[in-house]
């Protein structure tokens, strides 16, 4: 009796009687020789004399059908969560990414009817809000975590929102059973049940998750690959680097990087990196396009392009990796003298990489670091029961199918952004997961809850490109804004503009005012750093 599946529902007064006849045959046979049962009007408890542990299979009331079941482990205790309000709608965000964490101040904003306001949990699997675009500037010490990495408690100070920490486990949705009918009766519209055993039932659902770096697409890339995207990886990559950097001291051998990719955050992570190591390291960046930024502006790609020849990063276009591993791992005779020829440590990092040329050989490349942008998976979670009609629509990438309003397709109370979803513009091309598209689409998905809480119709989402921007090193960065055509802006004016750019953006108002006077103070200091460094100079050669 390891795990245990049950019905999580409670019924309208019509269609009590033959639901619970079939439950409890079930859980008489599951049950036998149980110590205790009990039945409440809403929810089924169930304890077992072993270490005294209860079992808990919370319901809701969803015009007298059974929801679903869920899997709950003997060891687990399963509880729900308490709304404060037993009238309003209640919305629960799950990931709070732009998407996520922009939709419930969006939502927070707007102007409700006292009784219809919503009450809005948002659930997080970290305490703190990134804001991924400027985990670059770590690197180079241009700002502090908590600038970009502010805690959500701290943003959601002054709103009504409430945060919650937990990992989501599984995904009950119910809005299928409506799905003829209007999509803004009353009713619950599912549950979600987090790792913790909380179970939170949502009249409406948004979805931004987000997605994770996929690593195992060739064999040593999840042991020896350095991802790069959240605080966490970044903070792990910066003191790598540190400690390289301490170890090399005074040492001729250079700290060899090298960086699989060569999209934005590839190009990015190049030009950060060489730019730190000034000349202590090599840099060595692989695409598996023939050229950097495929899809990028041409002023940004030239751009990019510059920045990473003056800094001498070696690019190796047209290669894919093979495999990653320890020096000591290649153990067939003719790569083990390879190996050698290059490097004595056992230790130390080989890349095999292959040029997409027919018949091209593979070559070894000496690391002490690699760092991997290539690929995402999303981080939609699992359902319960699986089987049509409760499966989301999902493509093969994982993704949230969506209408244009945002909403999932077959599922009117749940709506997805940013990774979550995939979304074609007018075009029919697929939208960028980017931070940009997030933005625009938390926007769009408050709104659209709100209409639908108000009975009010929905609006289409229509995607703006604004342009786009990449942090090249310190002061320098490339901007190109879609609605002056032919103009890029780059170096220190490019550095400075995305700087304000991404200021304007930040979540809340309080927390743009710490930021703003926080870089302008370092800005200040360093400009008398550099003052006194030029008068220096001057002093010197006189």
């Amino acid at each position: 009796m390891a795990h245990l599946s049950a019905a999580a529902a409670s019924v309208s007064a019509s269609a009590v009687i033959p639901p619970l006849n079939r439950t409890f045959v079930q859980l008489g046979k599951l049950f036998h020789g149980s110590s205790l049962l009990k039945f409440h009007s809403n929810s089924l408890f169930f304890s077992s004399t072993p270490r005294s542990r209860q079992l808990r299979f919370v319901s809701s009331a969803i015009e007298g059908k059974i929801l679903g079941s869920n899997e709950v482990s003997q060891e687990e205790a399963v509880s729900l969560y308490s709304w404060p309000d037993k009238k309003r709608p209640r919305v629960c965000i799950l990931g709070g990414g732009f998407g996520g964490l922009y939709t419930a101040l969006r939502l927070d904003s707007l102007t409700w009817p006292d009784d219809k306001k919503p009450q809005v949990i948002l659930v997080d699997q970290s305490e703190r809000f990134v804001f991924k675009p400027m985990l670059y500037e770590l690197l180079t010490g241009e700002v502090d975590a908590w600038e970009i990495a502010p805690r959500f408690s701290d943003l959601l100070v002054n709103t009504a929102v409430q945060f919650l920490k937990d990992r989501v486990k599984i995904l009950s949705p119910c809005d299928h059973l409506g799905i003829n009918g209007p999509t803004t009766v009353s009713g619950s519209g599912g549950t979600v049940q987090l790792e913790s055993g909380l179970v939170i039932e949502y009249d409406w659902l948004v979805l931004s998750l987000g997605a994770e770096p996929k690593l195992d697409v060739i064999p040593g890339a999840v042991e020896f690959a350095f991802p790069f995207s959240t605080l966490n990886d970044a903070c792990k990559v910066n003191e790598k680097l540190t400690k390289l950097e301490r170890e090399n001291f005074g040492k001729k051998n250079p700290i060899r990087v090298v960086v699989v990719g060569l999209g934005y955050s590839g190009v990015e992570l190049a030009a950060t990196v060489s730019e730190r190591l000034e000349g202590k390291g090599v840099v060595q960046a692989i695409s598996v396009d023939s050229s950097i930024l495929p899809n990028a502006p041409s002023g940004n790609k030239e751009a990019a392009l510059k920045v990473l020849n003056t800094r001498k990063v070696e690019l190796l276009l047209g290669y894919f990796v093979r495999r990653i591993g320890k020096s000591g791992d290649f153990r067939s005779s003719i790569e083990k003298s390879e190996v050698e020829e290059k490097v004595n440590d056992s230790e130390k990092l080989i890349i095999e990489v292959q040029a997409n040329e027919k018949g091209a050989k593979s070559q070894l490349l000496e690391a002490d670091l690699v760092l991997w942008t290539v690929g995402n998976k999303p981080l939609l979670p699992q359902l319960e029961p699986n089987g049509w009609p409760f499966e989301l629509p999902v493509t093969g990438r994982g993704q949230a199918e969506t209408d244009e309003t945002l909403q999932v397709k077959g599922h009117p109370r749940i709506f997805a952004v940013g990774d979550s979803s995939t979304l074609r513009d007018s075009k029919g091309k697929v939208l960028p997961a980017t931070a940009q598209v997030a933005f625009q689409q938390a926007d769009f998905a408050g709104w659209n809850i709100w209409a639908a809480i108000n009975n009010r119709p929905l609006l289409p989402f229509r995607f703006q490109n604004l342009g786009e921007m990449m942090v090249l090193g310190r002061n320098d960065a490339a901007i190109t804004p879609s609605f002056i055509e032919g103009l890029t802006l780059e170096g220190p004016i490019g550095h400075t503009a995305r700087k304000l750019a991404y200021l304007i953006r930040l979540p809340t108002d309080e927390h743009r005012v710490k930021v703003g006077i926080s870089w302008l103070a370092k800005s200040a200091v360093d400009s008398i750093a550099t003052v006194q460094s030029n008068i220096t100079k001057v002093l010197s050669g006189s």
